[in-house]
């Protein structure tokens, strides 16, 4: 997993402040989405207080990071983005990307929603890394 600038050498806004390398839990998250997992995680995360409480936090230290990431840069969106939560999402709406929910809950560990997208997930890792011969 890498941890991305909030803006790209040019300005333009990186909503996505985690974003997953591992190829293996990527095409695992895909899988989860595709099989509805977006809409029924917006709804868990609305339904449950405890999940709505830890997305809240994890929005609120999301745009806390971004700030901290930009370092007073604005890029071409005049800061608009530095306001957005995990996956680039507004303060209201959809989980709308597993992927970077999933992402925040490694690197930041106590995001409730997150581990359990992640917890979902049947193998988190593969036996051997991608990145070694024959993996």
């Amino acid at each position: 997993m890498t941890e991305q600038s909030p803006y790209d050498p040019d300005g333009e806004p990186f909503p996505t402040t985690y974003y997953l390398t591992c190829r293996h839990l990527v095409a695992a998250i895909s899988r989860l989405e595709a099989a509805g997992g977006v809409e029924r995680w917006s709804s868990a995360a609305r339904a449950d207080e405890a999940l709505a409480a830890s997305r809240a936090r994890a929005d609120s230290e999301q745009r806390a990071l971004r700030r901290d990431l930009a370092a007073g840069e604005t890029g071409r969106d005049g800061g608009a983005s530095l306001d957005l939560g995990v996956g680039g999402a507004g303060r209201t709406g959809s989980v709308k990307c597993l992927h970077a929910h999933a992402a925040f809950a490694l690197a930041r560990p106590g995001y409730e929603l997150g581990e359990r997208i992640v917890a979902e997930l049947e193998v988190l890792w593969p036996d051997r890394c991608c990145t070694e011969p024959g993996g």
